[in-house]
């Protein structure tokens, strides 16, 4: 039997041991070569701007030389791997670079504000963990994948400012936790898959600046759409019909931006029933009529433009018209 005296050194040689073993694997944690691979084809085909910060052949950085700039990794078991991809505005040229679908375990992909040209390739899909994909502000072309639509964990959609034509894909249905949807500035036409409605979580759908038609009364017909929307914009597009009183089901609607489409008829005293609304845009349209009481009395509503329009004299706007700015970090929470 071991006395203390013996028992004291024993547990600390044990110890030492321990660590002696286990602190070489965290420290020397070799990147996957997966991703060591498809980070330097990215390096081969980027600009200059971002090629002098890439230092060294490993992304997660190697002995003495850090991670290469924009680039975050994780430990997963055994190994380092790429979680996040943050390449913004440093003037990369050229088209989408698909060696990026091979780091299988990104969050995160911003490759916003360059010159990315092309389609986004259907080999997208397969980052299965992405929670935020920004392309917003590049050059990208043709139809919107409809993979995109399997990416399960997607949150933030950013798509705007860029090519983009064709119809917006109703896969994009099948994303559970979208809560941000940007398509603006786009030349999408068709009309928007009403099975956008379904997804329980869209606190935002710009879908402005496009080719789109349809009507309102087409886009809420799914009973119980919409549960969490709080801005829809709408706005410079071909929308036809008018407002349907069913709008008022949508009961965390704050901005609505309907200005510069081909609506009309009259507005109904629902718009009044929708409790949080706090920007209305109305503007150049082909609304005719009397605005209801109920909506001059409501008690969120701070703007209301109705200039355009073919409403009876002595119709009023409410608020100052200027441009509404929402600022993109209002959304990257």
């Amino acid at each position: 039997m071991f006395d203390k005296m013996t028992l004291i050194p024993f547990t600390l040689f044990s110890l030492i041991l321990i660590c002696s073993l286990s602190i070489p694997n965290l420290v020397h944690c070799k990147t996957l070569k997966r991703d060591v691979k498809a980070l330097n084809e990215i390096k081969a085909s980027l600009g200059w701007r971002v090629v002098y910060a890439w230092v060294g052949d490993d992304p997660c950085g190697d002995g003495d030389l850090p991670p290469w700039s924009g680039v975050t990794c994780s430990t997963m078991g055994d190994y380092r791997v790429v979680t996040e991809l943050e390449v913004y505005a440093v003037s990369i040229v050229g088209p989408f670079p698909t060696a990026v679908t091979s780091l299988l375990d990104l969050t995160r992909l911003d490759l916003h504000n360059n010159k990315l040209t092309g389609p986004i390739p259907p080999q997208i899909g397969r980052l299965k963990h992405l929670k935020i994909l920004n392309l917003r502000w590049n050059k990208l072309q043709d139809a919107i994948p409809p993979e995109i639509g399997e990416l399960k964990s997607l949150t933030h959609l950013h798509l705007s400012f860029n090519s983009f034509k064709g119809e917006i894909p109703r896969e994009l249905a099948n994303l559970p936790d979208l809560r941000y949807l940007y398509l603006h500035e786009n030349r999408l036409t068709g009309r928007i898959p009403p099975e956008l409605g379904t997804l329980q979580n869209l606190r935002h759908l710009d879908v402005g600046n496009n080719h789109l038609v349809g009507t309102i009364r087409e886009l809420i017909r799914i009973e119980g759409c919409f549960p969490a929307l709080r801005n829809l914009y709408l706005n410079n597009n071909y929308f036809t019909g008018g407002i349907p009183a069913q709008l008022a089901n949508l009961s965390s609607l704050e901005i609505l931006y309907m200005s510069y489409n081909k609506m009309s008829g009259v507005i109904p005293s629902g718009v009044a029933h929708i409790p949080k609304l706090t920007y209305l845009y109305l503007d150049h349209n082909q609304f005719s009529g009397r605005i209801p009481d109920p909506i001059y009395k409501h008690p969120f509503l701070k703007e209301m433009y109705i200039e355009g329009n073919a409403f009876r004299p002595g119709v009023k706007p409410i608020g100052f018209h200027k441009m509404l700015e929402v600022s993109d970090s209002d959304f990257l929470v």
